[in-house]
């Protein structure tokens, strides 16, 4: 058996008898649902109507999981994406910056992976990143991931919750610090965010394990979008706008001089996102970072500042400026 890219696979060179009772095992154990997420419940919002309809704008991230673009894009199994990217806009040449995912997480929060090249979770980085910028500019912020067993939790994993996919916690400066790190919370707290109109400026939303595609595939995440993506469209204000993006996908294909992470889908939904738009240009998750600086009025981190990664303007009717 040897590690993957984000998980374990079993060697072809064993001989069958190997393979046969190493796959019974791994069976038994995923049917005691071991190493497994489940998918999670809808957000408690109650009716639509007591989500009120924001006068603020917002930008939004989902971070999903591990699905190259032609498994995504096109697939009977995403009904829900496949349809928000005809309402919408996306990104047919968006890239992924490396593999596996905890150095694409960093790279979309901070312009680098800071040389982190594993999904470690003993690992930590001292580095500026966005939630620096953001509170030197006065923008509220707020990272809401799902099955997180508490505030500032620092373990590797709880449930479905994967320290891997929460790119926060590994910021020293965030990590180490009570009131930031307490910004990163459940998915309670969003249903109760949502419903008393509080929803942060800069939002960041991490789903559990299966309801990111990473354990349960494309279908699964399709589901969890389908039901939690609506009321956040309702809280995107006036010129505000939600990007959907894949970490990485399954091959090595890239773009834009540094990335070869994967061909993955980037969707952007909001009002002033072109109906149907379609944007050829390439673009890396870089790119995807230094759009939502400019949005924000930020200057553009490390490698969000190099123009071969790329913007999403051109899927938006005019340049996305919140402020």
């Amino acid at each position: 058996m040897r590690n993957g890219r984000d998980g374990w696979h079993l060697r072809a060179s064993w001989p069958a008898a190997v393979l046969g009772a190493v796959a019974a095992v791994l069976a038994a154990l995923l049917a005691l649902g071991c190493g497994a997420a489940r998918a999670g419940k809808p957000l408690a919002l109650g009716a639509r109507a007591t989500v009120p309809r924001s006068t603020s704008s917002h930008v939004v991230v989902v971070g999903m999981e591990n699905a190259e673009y032609g498994e995504v894009i096109g697939s009977s199994q995403a009904p829900y994406v496949n349809g928000l990217a005809r309402r919408y806009g996306l990104a047919t040449q968006s890239y992924g910056i490396t593999h596996p995912s905890l150095p694409n997480y960093l790279a979309l929060t901070s312009g680098s992976t800071h040389g982190v090249s594993s999904d470690c979770t003993d690992c930590h980085v001292a580095a500026t990143n966005i939630v620096d910028q953001l509170e030197a500019a006065g923008i509220s912020w707020g990272a809401y991931l799902e099955d997180v067993p508490m505030p500032c939790f620092r373990g590797a994993g709880a449930g479905g919750y994967a320290k891997k996919h929460n790119p926060f916690i590994y910021y020293d400066d965030v990590a180490r610090s009570a009131s930031r790190c307490r910004k990163l919370v459940g998915f309670g707290r969003l249903a109760a965010d949502l419903r008393a109109g509080r929803l942060p400026t800069y939002t960041w939303i991490t789903p559990n394990l299966c309801d990111d595609g990473h354990d349960c595939g494309v279908g699964a995440g399709d589901r969890f979008l389908a039901r939690t993506v609506p009321p956040l469209l309702h809280e995107l204000g006036p010129r505000g706008f939600m990007l959907v993006t894949w970490d990485e996908g399954g091959s090595d294909r890239g773009c834009c001089g540094v990335a070869h992470g994967g061909h993955v889908a980037t969707i952007v939904a909001g009002p002033e996102v072109r109906h149907g738009a379609r944007q050829r240009q390439p673009v890396d998750h870089y790119g995807v970072l230094g759009t939502i600086e400019q949005a924000l009025g930020l200057p553009p981190l490390a490698g969000a500042a190099n123009p071969r990664s790329g913007r999403l303007t051109p899927l938006f009717s005019r340049a996305p400026r919140l402020r």
